[in-house]
Formats: structure tokens, C-alpha cells, sequence
């Protein structure tokens, strides 16, 4: 069932109508109980007056019934139609012979007890007894009340509480039906609200009149507009960053180029050729961190647990990187265990990281110079430290250079600004994390990955 209106109507309809269930058969175990008490009451009583009446007044049983029923119909308790008390009455010698009986008593005694209450079945009629014994006349005097008409007497009773509760069920359910609708109404009007807005329109809704169940559904919202908002903010800030660093080699190559074009001079054109190759490689390079930049913000961190040597991801790395560390006289160094296999959840993540940590390394370590990648563990966290001889980032710097196109300040910091933020949303996205620290023969970078 998926309105919330449907579902609330079906709760309230079904939870009144088992409160009703539940009065009705309430009413109905309580009015026979109170039936059956006033009922025995007036028939202990009736039998008590036959025999005070035929003991005091020697007069017949037929007058005594008589008699009996003029009194009762004086009682509070007065039974009308096909409740009119039909009692019958027997009188009964000790020694077991019918003494006298009423027109409507059966032939049959009603009952083999002596004295007090008791149920009997005669002639296929049920019927409620009280007996009486006349120690002064040496009788036993028999009153008996059907039972069918008390039956009958508590089920119209029920009845008559049931028959308008049904009644009415079509108009509460029109009533809990409108209520219900009333009570959604702040959600259709939040709906109407968010549906005319526009897809610029990110801000809060308002919540000062809000009733208390819908409050937290809005603040989810809210929050919701606003990572929204800031997502936009980083995509808008991404596009202007990107398409100004683009813009600075491609006009650098354009440059160049015209230069090379017109120069008659040899060393002119060389010299504006290296120029271009350089902006090329810049070029190259911007590019691939965008879309490494993208890959890692579209990739989830798994599920399944991957193993894989590290050794031979560095390897890899290594020939990727190899024009680079030719170029700067720069060479990578190794100081792994044997075979050392490394456990993540993407280890295309843990690859994008590494490359751009070496990468960065190898670009601002001096000429002639080393790389080393090192490895250390524990039983709680695996690190891979990668050591260059540069002088590494400024303490004031390293919490901006973990944002997008942001930069150190030292003098060689002239890359995109992209890589230490794909390394940090990369480790982050692993559960690691990425941290720095500066060592006397020069700078390491710290990738902290957790035990899986």
C-alpha cells in the first residue's frame, strides 16, 4: 500500500472497528451477567412468594401464580411483548407426586434439586429453576424461567448497540477519510512548494510553522539542498579552474607555435619547439588528473576485499613514469618485504593515489636525485611512505594543497593543484589517510590504509 492517506484511513477504520468488536462483546458478557442476576433474583423471589402464599393462605397454585405475576409486573423490572415473564410454576410432594402446576409448567419436573439453582433440559425447552422446600405443607415448590427468552432478551440488547454502530460506519470512514486528508495537507502543501521551484531554487524551506512530524523530513531536505548547492558550487569552481589552467598552455602552445612558424633562426625554432613540447606535457598531464579526478569521484569504495602486490603496482607505476624520472635524472627506490600483497576494497584507487604521490615527487625532487617508496605495517594499519630529497610542502600549506587547484608556495610549485586532492578524496574513500612529514634528508609523504 503506498499512500500514506490509504494507509492511515485503513489503520484508524480497522483499529475503530476492533474498539467497537471489543465494546460490543463487552456489552454482551455484561448484560448477561446482568440479566441472569436480576432474572434470578426475581426468580428466587417468585418461588419464595408461592410458598409464603400457599403456607399464610392456604389458597390454590394457579392463584398463587397469579398472584405472583401481578406483583412482578409492579417491579422496575417490567418485560414487555415477547419478554413477558411466562414463569411456571410446580408444586411437588416430598415423596415425589405432582401436587399442582401451572397451565404453562410441563408435566415433567423441572428440576431433581431439592433446593437453590439449577439448569434442566424438559421436552427439549431449557430451563432456569429455583426450588423451594415447604417443610410446614412437607412440598417443593419448582419455579422455572426459559432460558430461550433470556437468550433472546441479551442478543437484541447487543443488537440494538450494534445495529447503529454498522450505521454509521459508512460516515466515520468519510470522517477519518476528510481528518486524514486534513492531516496531510502541510505534505501537499510542501510537495506544491517544491514542485514550483526552479532548479536554481536550493534554499531551505522554512520550517517556524511546520507541524513537529514534519520537521525532521524538511531538515533532511534542507540538508540535502545544501550538498546540493555545494556540489554545484564545486562543479562551477571545477569548470572555471579547469578551463583557465587549459587556457595557459594551449595559449602558450599557440604562441610558440606562431613563434617556430616565423622564426628564420634555427636556435628560435628549437628553443620555441622545446617551448611547445614542454606545454604539451603540461597539457597531458592536466588532462589526466581531470579524469583521474573524475574517476575517483564517481568510484565507489567496494564491497569485496582486493589483494594485490604491491611491488607489482609500483612496477607498473614505474614504467608509466619513466619519461618523467628520465627527463629529471630522478630514480625510484623500493624498500618492500618480499612479495609484500596489499588488501583494499578498489585497488584502482590505491594505484590513482600512488601515481600521483610519485609523480609529484619525482617532478619537485632535485635533479640527480631519489625516490624511495617504503613500506611499514602493523596489525591495525598498513603505510606506504614515499620519501623525496625536496623541501616538501610548508606546514601553513598542507591543509590547502588538499583542496582542487590549490598550491604550495614554494617556488617549484607550478603544477595543476590536482593531485594531492585526488590522493586525499582517494585514501578517504579507502577509510585511510593522507599525511605529511618532514624528515632531515628531506620530505615524506604518509598513505595510511586500515587493516582489512
Amino acid at each position: 500500500m503506498r499512500s500514506i492517506r490509504l494507509r492511515l484511513f485503513s489503520i484508524l477504520l480497522a483499529t475503530t472497528g476492533a474498539v467497537w468488536l471489543f465494546a460490543v462483546l463487552w456489552t454482551y458478557f455484561s448484560v448477561q451477567h446482568q440479566v441472569e442476576r436480576v432474572l434470578d433474583a426475581r426468580l428466587m423471589e417468585a418461588a419464595r412468594m408461592v410458598s409464603s402464599l400457599i403456607t399464610d393462605h392456604h389458597i390454590d397454585v394457579a392463584a398463587a401464580i397469579d398472584e405472583t405475576k401481578a406483583s412482578d409486573a409492579d417491579t422496575s423490572f417490567e418485560l414487555q411483548g415477547d419478554y413477558r415473564r411466562q414463569l411456571s410454576c410446580q408444586i411437588w410432594s416430598l415423596q415425589g407426586k405432582l401436587v399442582s402446576r401451572s397451565a404453562s409448567a410441563p408435566d415433567d419436573a423441572l428440576t431433581d434439586n431439592t433446593s437453590g439453582f439449577s439448569e434442566t433440559t424438559v421436552d427439549g425447552v431449557r430451563w432456569r429453576v429455583f426450588a423451594v422446600v415447604n417443610t410446614s405443607l412437607n412440598v417443593r415448590v419448582l419455579i422455572g424461567d426459559s432460558l430461550e427468552i433470556r437468550d433472546r432478551l441479551v442478543a437484541d440488547v447487543v443488537k440494538g448497540q450494534l445495529v447503529p454502530a454498522v450505521a454509521m460506519l459508512p460516515i466515520l470512514a468519510l470522517l477519518i477519510w476528510f481528518s486524514v486528508g486534513k492531516g496531510l495537507g502541510p505534505l501537499n502543501r510542501i510537495a506544491a512548494l517544491l514542485g514550483m521551484r526552479t532548479a536554481d531554487e536550493l534554499h531551505a524551506i522554512e520550517q517556524k510553522d511546520a507541524p513537529s512530524e514534519i520537521k525532521p523530513l524538511l531538515k533532511s531536505l534542507n540538508s540535502l539542498f545544501l550538498r546540493v548547492e555545494e556540489a554545484r558550487e564545486r562543479e562551477k569552481s571545477f569548470i572555471a579552474y579547469a578551463a583557465h589552467e587549459l587556457k595557459t598552455p594551449l595559449a602558450g602552445l599557440k604562441t610558440q607555435a606562431q613563434v617556430a612558424l616565423k622564426s628564420h633562426e634555427e636556435d628560435v625554432r628549437n628553443k620555441a619547439l622545446a617551448h611547445i613540447s614542454t606545454s604539451v606535457d603540461r597539457t597531458g598531464r592536466l588532462v589526466r588528473q581531470l579524469i583521474d579526478l573524475a574517476s575517483v569521484d564517481s568510484a565507489d569504495r567496494g564491497d569485496e576485499v582486493e589483494v594485490a602486490r604491491l611491488d607489482r603496482v609500483l612496477e607498473d607505476i614505474r614504467c608509466d613514469l619513466e619519461g618523467l624520472s628520465s627527463k629529471r635524472s630522478v630514480s625510484l627506490e623500493y624498500d618492500l618485504p618480499q612479495q609484500q600483497d596489499v588488501v583494499v576494497r578498489n585497488i584502482n584507487l590505491l594505484r590513482l593515489a600512488l601515481r600521483n604521490v610519485i609523480e609529484n615527487a619525482i617532478q619537485y625532487a632535485p635533479q640527480d636525485s631519489s625516490v624511495t617508496i617504503r613500506l611499514q605495517t602493523t596489525d591495525a594499519a598498513m603505510q606506504i611512505e614515499v620519501i623525496d630529497r625536496g623541501q616538501g610542502i610548508a606546514v601553513e600549506d598542507q591543509a590547502s594543497v588538499r583542496q582542487r587547484f590549490k598550491r604550495g608556495h614554494a617556488p617549484t610549485a607550478d603544477g595543476s593543484g590536482l593531485g594531492l586532492a585526488i590522493v586525499d578524496m582517494a585514501m578517504k574513500k579507502l577509510g585511510g589517510r593522507l599525511d605529511f612529514r618532514a624528515v632531515a634528508t628531506g620530505f615524506v609523504v604518509v598513505l595510511t590504509l586500515p587493516g582489512e
